[in-house]
């Protein structure tokens, strides 16, 4: 198999497997995400500096770790999130994952798209005709390194991620000047209200999706440190730091997004240039991302094709305007995720005590019932709970899930001995 294929439809070989500098710069360069600016934006209006740090921190600490616990087995497995859902959720059943996950990643996709056509022209004080243009080729052009697949994605990031670390540096020092220091940023008051629950929730939510198919490249890691550690090292510091400056910039400048505070602060320049590394870096990532659960639901090791003809997808939702209803249902659809992940991390550790058959040769139901209930159960409980909804939905399906493991094994046990 050509290697810029990326084994989309088996584990990755040993021979493919990545170092820690190449993990972690995919890895951070797709955490790098406006859209994790503006959930930062809102809780920096809702609650004090020191409020939304511990916040910050919580909720990305639970993102991280859920995202880890993903990282561990893809590296064990060689295989990515939609691959392992043919375990817990039949051959068939596993579509219903694919669905979820292509569909927020391409509705992702479009907003990004838009995003930096619609902030290109305000910036550069462009034509307002040229946004459709820029849309067709940001569209098409962002959708070039996912092609080529992870080296592409690996090369961009390695420029890219240095670079945003620099304009956010240059840009936090120059708030603290502008606000006065640290004791006048806490002093500063909240202008909205929001409980803690629901920001959590957002925290982890907006980016579970990101953290659910994560695998597609820490399957690619060496061994499991490099794995779990990078995949801390993107959600939890790299993703937090994404709703911190978004949470810093709200207080102090009253815009979440760095492009905006930047342009703000007075760095043109810096702002253009992270407003193009910042989508692009991310864009890769989720194209890739659709491409993966692509080729699982449609059974086609064409990844480049299906990467094609989602970055197209993704276009035309743009240009339709589709991105503006699309945000809200996304976000929502962070409820629905996490019991994804969870049903993958528990059917691994408790049905199969980390040793599940090899792919190719494993006997798999089309619909495995007892994942497919699960996940209804863990939806239904975090779409209905008033707390933390990921959480509750991760805890409830996983134990939900090992219940019907326990019954199905123990009834097993019973029929043998009768």
């Amino acid at each position: 198999m050509n290697q810029t294929n990326d084994f989309p439809l088996s584990a990755v070989p040993n021979d493919q497997r990545k170092g820690w500098w190449s993990m972690a710069s995919v890895l951070l360069g797709f955490t790098f995400f406006t859209a994790t600016m503006w959930a930062g934006g809102t809780i920096g209006s809702a609650f004090s500096f020191s409020e939304s740090l511990w916040i910050i921190a919580i909720g990305n600490l639970l993102l991280g770790s859920y995202a880890a616990g993903l990282a561990y087995i893809a590296y064990k497995t060689g295989l990515n999130s939609v691959l392992l859902g043919r375990y817990c959720f039949g051959l068939k059943g596993s579509m219903l994952s694919d669905f979820v996950l292509g569909f927020t990643q391409i509705g992702w996709y479009a907003w990004g798209t838009a995003t930096i056509a619609i902030v290109m022209v305000k910036l550069l004080d462009l034509p307002e005709t040229l946004i459709i243009p820029l849309m067709v080729l940001f569209g098409v052009g962002f959708c070039i390194t996912a092609t080529i697949g992870y080296r592409g994605i690996e090369l961009l990031s390695k420029v890219a991620v240095p670079a945003m670390l620099i304009f956010i540096a240059v840009s936090f020092y120059q708030g603290l000047i502008d606000v006065g220091g640290l004791t006048q940023l806490a002093g500063i008051k909240p202008s909205s209200e929001m409980s803690v629950a629901a920001a959590i929730t957002l925290v982890f939510g907006t980016f579970v999706s990101g953290g659910t198919q994560a695998t597609n490249w820490s399957r690619f890691s060496k061994n499991g440190k490099i794995a779990v550690l990078t995949t801390l090292l993107a959600f939890f510091v790299g993703n937090g730091l994404m709703v911190f400056i978004g949470a810093f910039g709200a207080l102090i400048y009253q815009q979440a997004d760095i492009v905006d505070v930047l342009v703000a602060q007075g760095f043109m320049v810096a702002a253009v240039l992270m407003l193009f590394t910042n989508i692009w870096t991310t864009q890769d990532n989720t194209i890739y991302n659709f491409a993966a659960a692509g080729c699982n639901l449609l059974r086609t090791d064409k990844r480049r094709l299906i990467t094609i003809g989602g970055a197209i997808i993704g276009t035309l939702l743009a240009i339709f305007g589709m991105y503006n209803l699309l945000i809200p249902f996304l976000i929502l659809l962070g409820t629905f995720i996490p019991p994804i992940g969870a049903i993958i991390m528990t059917d691994y550790w408790v049905k199969y005590r980390a040793s599940p058959p090899v792919l190719e040769k494993a006997l798999l139901p089309q619909f495995n019932m007892q994942g497919l209930s699960a996940y209804a159960v863990g939806c239904a409980a975090a779409y209905f709970s008033p707390w933390i909804a990921p959480l509750v939905g991760i805890v409830v399906s996983s134990l939900f899930y090992s219940l019907l493991v326990f019954i199905s094994v123990t009834q097993l046990r019973l029929a043998k001995e009768a």
